[in-house]
């Protein structure tokens, strides 16, 4: 390694148009893969600091940063732009895998420069892969000093597929009551042909998302544990590279060079021990919640009924308008606590979140009714 400080000028090149890259790629897309493409940029801007502060301490004149890409890299934007991110991911990866050890041997570097790099590869593979987005080292030591991570994920699924199967059945068969009763009080159908409609709406639907929930969770389960046999392959095939990165990811978390080659050391003389470790460093898993299909189909189907529910229960006890008016609001009211309840847990706001739930399930009860207005009118 040379001591010429005037190598800093090459890693600062290299972190700046990296940051430029993402940040413009970010704007090609949406959800988490912006979020994650714009975190790793500010993981180069981060590196980018540490080496101006280092070419200002050693006196080396600071080049102006690049205000635009590069050909190679605005080729590479405009690719993802005409045909989508998937197109250069592979271009992406292969460039940072081929610069994951451009700070092995710096000693100037940042102990979580190495990690950094190398985890920025894997960001990349798992987006070719279609596999969740790893926790970032750099990204969790931020956590840890108040940052929130890119997710909270119920890994279980129970929850998520308990507010949407709510919701679901709320709006759905809400709104399937609501023709039929449209029909109903223009006198071409009967308050048990309302009733049957309901419930048959009810059962149907609750089955089909709980065979969907169990299907969707059931691969993705899958999935997890394929990345998981992987991580076991790579253990057995390559266990230097993977003592390695565990010596990086404890360095980045604070150990020195020693301590974490002691602790990696300690970790991989247990097979059993290192993959769960490398699960939950490198994959950001818990091997011990992967997802349970078939609580997640039970939960789906149960809370499907109760929304589902809401609707029906009136032209169990009721008749003709009584039922109908007993039903719009009794639905008018459990829109608004459901839409309510997910704007809390999502921190959207209540009141927003409910009047959005709201105008939807009228809206859709209300096409409806008026559909079946039409057709009782017409075959009454």
């Amino acid at each position: 390694m040379s001591n010429d400080p005037k190598r800093f000028l090459r890693y600062l090149e290299a972190e700046r148009k990296a940051s430029l890259l993402y940040r413009q790629l970010a704007e090609t897309v949406t959800g988490d893969r912006a979020e994650a493409l714009i975190e790793l940029a500010d993981i180069e801007d981060a590196h980018a600091e540490h080496w101006l502060e280092k070419l200002a301490e050693y006196g080396v004149d600071i080049p102006p940063a690049p205000m635009v890409l590069d050909p190679a890299d605005q080729k590479l934007v405009n690719m993802a732009r005409a045909t989508g991110l998937n197109s250069v991911l592979g271009t992406l990866e292969e460039n940072e895998g081929a610069n994951a050890g451009m700070y092995d041997d710096e000693p100037e570097a940042l102990d979580s420069m190495p990690v950094d790099e190398r985890e920025h590869a894997e960001v990349f593979r798992s987006m070719m892969q279609g596999a969740p987005i790893p926790t970032i080292t750099y990204r969790a030591a931020k956590s840890s000093t108040g940052y929130e991570p890119w997710h909270k994920v119920d890994t279980s699924g129970s929850v998520r597929a308990a507010v949407f199967g709510i919701s679901d059945g709320l709006v759905s068969n809400t709104a399937l009551v609501m023709g039929f009763a449209g029909a109903s009080l223009n006198g071409s159908l009967d308050n048990g042909t309302v009733l049957f409609a309901g419930l048959a709406g009810l059962l149907a639907g609750a089955f089909s998302m709980a065979a969907g929930e169990y299907v969707s969770v059931a691969s993705q389960r899958d999935l997890f544990m394929r990345e998981i046999e992987k991580e076991a392959t790579e253990l057995r095939e390559k266990p230097e590279e993977e003592a390695k990165e565990l010596e990086l990811i404890y360095r980045a978390k604070g150990l020195d060079r020693a301590q974490a080659k002691a602790v990696s050391d300690t970790i991989m003389s247990d097979p059993k021990a290192a993959l769960d470790t490398l699960v939950r460093e490198e994959l950001g898993l818990n091997p011990d919640e992967l997802g349970s299909p078939v609580r997640v189909a039970i939960s789906s189907f149960i809370s499907f009924t109760i929304g589902a529910s809401v609707a029906v229960l009136p032209y169990v006890f009721l008749q003709g308008s009584a039922a109908f008016y007993t039903a719009i609001v009794a639905a008018v009211i459990a829109l608004c606590v459901v839409g309510g309840l997910v704007g809390k847990f999502s921190g959207r706001g209540i009141v927003f979140s409910a009047m959005r739930q709201l105008l939807w399930g009228v809206g859709a009860a209300g096409v409806t009714y008026a559909v079946g207005s039409i057709i009782g009118v017409t075959t009454g």
